[in-house]
């Protein structure tokens, strides 16, 4: 895991989406915005961190216990794993509230990652 490395996204104010890379339609990628991408893409290509981020971006609170949202079918040590490869690509912030920890997707992450994907007009 020497490979390992966190990624930080811009944070913006509610309300504003400034996402990190610009859409693939309108400009080349640069190499560190391909990377940055890449990481995050790569970190939900797992079945179960896809469905570990979908349970935090849609919880009705904008934040999910790591209680609320470890029922994917694996075991907890797996899960801590898989919420780790999350934030390390930063896709997740996470806070600890006495013993449990509470995730939430990182502003701007969502609607970044669309905005890069989304095609002309």
């Amino acid at each position: 895991m020497a490979n390992s490395r966190m990624v930080e996204l811009p944070v913006t104010l509610v309300g504003e989406v400034e996402p990190c890379c610009p859409p693939l339609t309108s400009a080349e990628l640069s190499q560190s915005d391909a990377e940055r991408m890449a990481a995050m893409f790569k970190a939900l290509a797992d079945p179960v961190r896809l469905r570990l981020f979908s349970k935090v971006a849609s919880h009705p609170d904008g934040e999910a216990c790591v209680c609320d949202i470890a029922d994917v079918g694996v075991s907890q040590p797996t899960v801590s794993h898989h919420l780790r490869k999350l934030r390390e690509a930063g896709l997740l912030a996470s806070e600890r509230r006495g013993t449990w920890v509470y995730y939430r997707v990182e502003p701007s992450v969502i609607a970044g990652m669309a905005a890069l994907l989304s095609g002309p007009g």
